[in-house]
């Protein structure tokens, strides 16, 4: 109900708001606060490594994602062009697909231009784990 002043001719309503009760509701809420925020402890989150691999691969299989979403696929000084279809079976057969401890010990690279879009990076890394190629990661270069 809103206070009533008797000044004057007549009976005014005086158009102000009351923060007392305000003010007392914000100092208990910052007590409460300060009185908890020591007890929340933070939350650790266990990020990946670089180099924690038992040992170095056997062969290192490069993949290369040109400008215009061409492929190809260098071991050594080797290079092949290929298509996004042949990418697979390509790879296993470099890989030496009938021994399964040489092809589980090499890896793949995954190299692309900073121009190429990010989805053709991601449908040339399905298209190799869904082909059960294991060991599939993406080049990086260090900001120097």
């Amino acid at each position: 109900m809103p206070a009533v002043s008797h000044r004057g001719r007549g009976r005014r309503t005086i158009n102000e708001i009351n923060m007392v009760p305000f003010i007392d509701v914000m100092l208990v809420l910052l007590i409460i606060f300060m009185v908890t925020a020591p007890l929340i402890t933070p939350s650790m989150i266990d990020l990946p490594s670089v180099g924690k691999a038992s040992r170095q691969p056997d062969q290192i299989i490069q993949i290369v994602l040109g400008k215009n979403d061409s492929l190809e696929m260098k071991i050594k000084d080797k290079t092949t062009s290929l298509t996004l279809k042949d990418l697979a079976s390509t790879v296993k057969s470099a890989q030496g697909a009938r021994d399964s401890a040489a092809a589980a010990n090499s890896a793949v690279v995954i190299s692309a231009d900073k121009n190429v879009k990010y989805e053709s990076v991601v449908k040339v890394m399905d298209t190799l784990q869904r082909a059960g190629i294991q060991r599939v990661g993406l080049s990086v270069q260090l900001a120097n």
